[in-house]
């Protein structure tokens, strides 16, 4: 049977960083969706290793060292996000390469396992089903009527899995370019 978004289960996930550096996740944001329905949502704080914030990465998601300097690390956190990933056939990001590099960065740096499931980014997904102006995550929240509190890891998250699943129900052909 050929995969399509009703016999697949797949993760949405988004970052924010406290800085430029792949390895600074300050917050993160996780949606499971089975079978085309979502069933767990997660978001979490995480202290990066530095406690020095960029100003434009403050100024973008508002958070500061001080919302997070009593969180755990992504070390300390892993255990809690590794079981979401756990029979999921593939992990969904909006501009992908961006969460898979902090993804695998984090993981990497504190010695954690990475996740194995390759990646389906949902800007390549809008350009290939929808004729839209911009594919930023905003816009094509806007076209589909799906709410959004943009750069918020949590709502970002959930509305890159929303993406997905309309994009896939429109073009199920991309999922065969991913799995």
């Amino acid at each position: 049977m050929s995969p399509t978004i009703d016999n697949t289960r797949f993760v949405a996930i988004d970052f924010e960083t406290a800085d430029p550096k792949r390895d600074s996740a300050c917050a993160v944001g996780l949606v499971v969706v089975d079978k085309g329905e979502i069933v767990e949502r997660a978001y979490h704080l995480i202290r990066p290793p530095r406690r020095k914030f960029n100003p434009f990465c403050v100024r973008v998601h508002g958070i500061h060292w001080e919302d997070v300097c009593d969180e755990p690390s992504f070390r300390d956190l892993w255990p809690e996000l590794e079981p979401l990933f756990k029979g999921a056939d593939f992990i969904v990001a909006h501009n992908a390469s961006f969460d898979k590099s902090v993804l695998h960065t984090c993981c990497r740096e504190s010695g954690q396992p990475i996740p194995e499931q390759p990646f389906l980014c949902t800007v390549q997904l809008s350009r290939k089903t929808w004729e839209l102006a911009s594919n930023k995550l905003n816009a094509v929240c806007d076209y589909l009527g799906i709410s959004l509190q943009h750069h918020h890891a949590g709502s970002d998250a959930e509305a890159c899995a929303l993406i997905a699943v309309n994009g896939l129900r429109a073009n199920p052909d991309f999922l065969g370019k991913v799995l």
